[in-house]
């Protein structure tokens, strides 16, 4: 029989003591970082810092130099996408359009894509003419794009691509042909207004309207163009609405009813596991990608409010493993009007669907903290490894949610 918990409130959890591994090789000693204070930016930004310290990158460029699997095998995955290659020729636009009208996002999301993997290439293989065409991706629309419009959509398009393009812009911030000035301002200028309003406003709806994906986009953005500008007020303000913003991303919303099975697993239901398996999965992404970039820096988001993510990987996990999860009703507000609606049952639309976010959830639970991760583990192994990127799980935009790799880059 499985337990429901009540709704909890998002109390503090454990300061992170977190591991950092060293750059200088794969079994060095770990260094440890003192405990934060609440909702306070590091006293010095970390680079490189979002999803891949330098341990990260050492690691993979000496597993994948000494040809040892699963390195080699996630890198054989990113040599062999076509965005990967250094031909790659970016198609910068002045006005990207996601929602409406004369839609033309995948411009954008495809060539994020290949700069993150001509990046990640250039970072583990040491390849020159991946570190130009990377940074001549990033370069062109950092000089170029100066508006993300459409519809309510523009939102997602200024979260999603924002902590993208800052993340492959985080990769490259060494690089001499790089323009970190330009794009720290073409992100600070397009995409965190963007970001911003929709955290503060909502589109002017019910603050439930939105899913909480929408919420978690722009939380990576805002987070994420901190990291990159060394901006601490972007980075509280990411930091502080995780643990306790209104809407549906903030950690307690995003899982808001917990239960423990009948094997003794913590599990917590996902804020979308009505609506269809596939966002619930975007969301373990979204979540995920927020959770390590603040570990890069200093603060343990996987383990707040008593590992609540955690809990919620594993549930979402577990039913899309092909296991029952229990459900209760889930019930918002909907428009301006916040008009009442209910989701009864766990929907299985899409469930199973394969996306790479579950090596960077298992090989920190498991691997870097030493937790038992049941199903999350499952699900990395048995249906996802070796995980690709953008442009190995389909041509349309959900595809380039995440940009993937986590077995290249997360293995331990």
């Amino acid at each position: 029989m499985s337990r429901r918990v009540p709704p909890q409130s998002g109390t503090s959890g454990l300061s992170r003591r977190g591991v950092l591994k060293s750059a200088a090789a794969l079994a060095v000693a770990a260094s440890v970082t003192a405990p934060r204070v609440a909702d306070a930016a590091p006293t010095t930004f970390t680079h490189p810092g979002m999803l891949h310290n330098a341990g990260d990158i050492n690691r993979a460029k000496v597993r994948v130099a000494a040809g040892t699997d699963p390195w080699l095998s996630g890198w054989n995955k990113l040599t062999a996408n076509s965005h990967s290659q250094s031909t790659w020729t970016n198609r910068a636009t002045a006005t990207i359009i996601r929602g409406g009208d004369g839609q033309n996002y995948s411009l954008l999301y495809s060539d994020i894509a290949a700069a993150y993997q001509n990046a990640l290439r250039w970072k583990v293989g040491g390849t020159e003419a991946n570190a130009v065409c990377a940074a001549d991706i990033l370069n062109a629309w950092s000089k170029t794009l100066t508006s993300v419009t459409g519809n309510a959509d523009r939102f997602l398009a200024a979260g999603l691509y924002g902590w993208q393009f800052a993340n492959a812009c985080e990769l490259m911030r060494d690089y001499s042909g790089f323009d970190l000035a330009a794009a720290q301002s073409m992100l600070a200028d397009v995409f965190y207004p963007l970001n911003n309003s929709f955290l503060t406003n909502h589109n002017d709806a019910c603050i439930t309207n939105y899913w909480a994906n929408w919420d978690l986009c722009n939380m990576a953005s805002v987070l994420a163009i901190g990291i990159l500008n060394e901006d601490k007020a972007k980075y509280d303000q990411a930091v502080t609405y995780f643990k306790s913003g209104a809407g549906n991303g903030s950690i307690a919303h995003a899982v808001p009813y917990l239960y423990t099975d009948s094997d003794g697993y913590a599990l917590g239901q996902w804020q979308e596991s009505g609506r269809d398996q596939g966002h619930t999965v975007m969301g373990m992404g979204q979540m995920g990608a927020i959770c390590e970039m603040a570990w890069n820096q200093g603060d343990d988001l996987y383990s707040y409010d008593d590992r609540r993510f955690m809990k919620a990987a594993q549930y979402v996990a577990k039913y899309n493993l092909g296991q029952d999860v229990p459900y209760t009703t889930y019930t918002w507000g909907t428009g301006q009007s916040c008009a009442q609606s209910s989701q009864t049952v766990i929907s299985d639309s899409s469930r199973g669907q394969i996306r790479p976010v579950w090596a960077m959830l298992h090989f920190h639970y498991n691997r870097r903290i030493g937790l038992d991760d049941k199903y999350i583990s499952a699900m990395y192994y048995n249906l996802v490894a070796p995980e690709g990127g953008g442009g190995d799980y389909g041509s349309t935009s959900g595809g380039y949610d995440q940009l993937g790799f986590g077995t290249l880059m997360y293995a331990k």
